[in-house]
């Protein structure tokens, strides 16, 4: 199927769920999701597109409903329907630090990429880039509003620690000071945030490594196909997976503060396991062939992935530097 037919059908699906469904999202958890399905290749190497449909919960019944009738019909191999149990933002679990150890929750100088960081009253996140901000001095740590901003509720200049409290980061480990986060409680595309990194000159200043496993980043892009994409993360550490749908509307994630619904993400599958696990929020996805971000790692589904696992979500990287006002140091 050719990416606008896909794009056409989604519409039809999203039209298709009424609009008192959508409002159950206040109420209960589930998650009604539409978007592309990237199926693969066709002889010539072109990509082959589908319409991707993650349901979970009562929101996700009408979606399912409609799904079903679609896949009745001659655009039926097409339909790649996945229910996924609870969305969540993958913070990591206060009540178990056991299953995190490694040297990636440790306390890390100087700071890189894939280590544990946090607000001061977060239990762990990822910290997955540095970045510049037009007009303001410093570098920056992207990650999540979740992880930097406690979703909403921290104020400008709370401190930001490495690691972060659930692997022991106290007032002595604060890198920096919560600077600038995109809003959740308005809704929107992107959880997104970054902290001004304390004493860091520039991006040549020895106190950051901007390597990754596969070096430095050489930039990002849009992901349009189902490529092989990788990311290092406070938990799970590096692992590997595909891009399995990309523009997927309505996927709805439970928050401390509440369900934020989310349009216009990028879905990946893991590659002999999940791709990500509590903790690992923040994390930068990227394309270990030509080193190209694609996007911020933000949460995860209970199913619908590989051998029963979960599937993860990444705001797509263009999105969030736009929202940010930033630029990915290289």
């Amino acid at each position: 199927m050719h990416i606008d037919s896909a794009r056409e059908l989604k519409q039809q699906l999203r039209e298709a769920v009424p609009a008192e469904a959508l409002a159950v999202r206040a109420r209960q958890p589930g998650t009604a999701a539409v978007g592309i399905s990237v199926l693969g290749s066709r002889a010539d190497g072109t990509p082959r597109y589908g319409v991707a449909v993650r349901y979970a919960g009562p929101e996700g019944e009408p979606l399912l409903q409609r799904a079903r009738e679609l896949a009745a019909t001659s655009a039926g191999p097409e339909v790649d329907v996945r229910h996924v149990g609870l969305v969540r933002a993958l913070t990591a679990p206060a009540e178990d630090r056991t299953w995190t150890p490694g040297a990636l929750q440790q306390r890390v100088r100087p700071l890189h990429p894939g280590l544990s960081v946090a607000h001061r009253d977060v239990t762990a996140g990822t910290l997955g880039a540095f970045v510049t901000v037009a007009g303001l001095e410093g570098v920056f740590a992207l990650s999540n509003n979740h992880v930097l901003a406690d979703s909403d509720r921290a104020a400008l200049q709370d401190a930001v620690l490495q690691p972060g409290p659930a692997d022991g980061g106290d007032t002595d480990d604060r890198v920096g000071a919560l600077a600038r986060a995109v809003p959740l409680r308005d809704g929107g595309r992107v959880d997104a945030a970054l902290a001004l990194l304390a004493g860091v000159s520039g991006p040549a200043d020895p106190a950051i490594d901007l390597r990754y496993p596969v070096g430095r980043l050489t930039g990002w892009a849009e992901p349009d196909d189902e490529v092989a994409v990788e990311k290092v993360g406070r938990t799970t550490g590096r692992t590997r997976g595909r891009i399995s749908a990309i523009e997927l509307d309505g996927v709805t994630v439970q928050f401390p503060v509440g369900p934020v619904a989310f349009d216009g993400q990028i879905e990946v599958t893991g590659s002999g396991g999940s791709f990500s696990e509590g903790g690992d929020s923040g994390s930068l996805v990227y394309r270990p062939d030509t080193r190209e971000a694609v996007g911020l790692l933000f949460a995860g589904s209970e199913t619908g992935g590989e051998d029963g696992t979960g599937l993860t979500f990444c705001n797509p990287i263009g999105l969030v530097l736009e929202a940010l006002g930033a630029t990915l140091v290289v």
